[in-house]
């Protein structure tokens, strides 16, 4: 059986994480690769880096970082934010990492998601969607940071994100993300029943139960943030509680 998944996602702003809450009183948590080592060390099998700089220099800070990140990481590490034609992503693996993330620039140009895995290969692809549930019942995709709603019907958006090339989903809840009050499960099923590629749920995680909750709806991978930066969730201490109830974790590099 196929283990399932812990990915912190880091946010990056001119070649440094930086913690907050909804990108609000940010401030500086350090170096990228080594909170990455420090994460790796946990127990994390995989990264998200998200670059949240909107400078002009933003291609240079993340050639200097994502090579640092690469040199010092031995889990697979996912890169996002800007990324919009082929030639970025590539040299984005070129410096070492092993995934691109696309959102807003695949909404806008689908085709982008078919050139970059044509490319790069399906597995180097994730698409990232941010969906808020609508009033009829479905999810609607939103883009650039979730502040601009596209009338786009997220299934019928990951279902096109598959047979373009994509060989991963990132999903994340807004109507759940910073709650703390678990991931949104009908979503997760919803998206789940409609693709064959793995899907990584984000967006409310607040205790294990979420976790456990997030893969027993259909998750292959769980994503999240703040509960990991600020303390209160231990990757070592979640994966014990997800292995005591029945999820199968990677366990024998963090406790040996």
């Amino acid at each position: 059986m196929l283990t399932r998944r812990i990915i912190p996602c880091l946010d990056v702003l001119a070649g440094r994480v930086v913690k907050g809450i909804h990108f609000k009183d940010l401030t500086d948590a350090g170096d990228p690769a080594a909170l990455a080592m420090e994460y790796m060390n946990e127990g994390a099998d995989e990264l998200v880096f998200l670059d949240i700089s909107a400078s002009s220099d933003k291609r240079e800070t993340m050639t200097e970082w994502v090579s640092s990140v690469a040199d010092r990481l031995f889990i697979p590490f996912t890169v996002g934010g800007g990324i919009s034609g082929p030639d970025q992503a590539r040299n984005l693996i070129a410096l070492g990492a092993d995934k691109i993330s696309l959102n807003t620039s695949a909404v806008i140009e689908p085709d982008l998601i078919f050139r970059c895995a044509s490319l790069l290969g399906s597995q180097a692809v994730v698409l990232a969607v941010d969906v808020k549930r609508s009033e009829d019942g479905r999810w609607e995709v939103f883009i650039r940071g979730g502040t601009t709603p596209t009338g786009v019907d997220l299934i019928s958006w990951v279902k096109r994100g598959q047979s373009l090339g994509c060989g991963e989903i990132l999903l994340t809840s807004m109507d759940s993300d910073g709650t703390r009050d678990g991931y949104d499960t009908s979503c997760i099923e919803a998206v789940c029943g409609s693709v064959s590629v793995p899907v990584i749920a984000s967006g409310g995680a607040g205790n294990t139960r979420h976790f456990i909750d997030a893969f027993n709806s259909g998750a292959d991978a769980a994503l999240a943030a703040s509960v990991f930066h600020f303390g209160s969730i231990r990757i070592p201490d979640l994966k014990k509680d997800l292995a005591s109830a029945g999820i199968p974790v990677r366990i024998e590099e963090v406790f040996s």
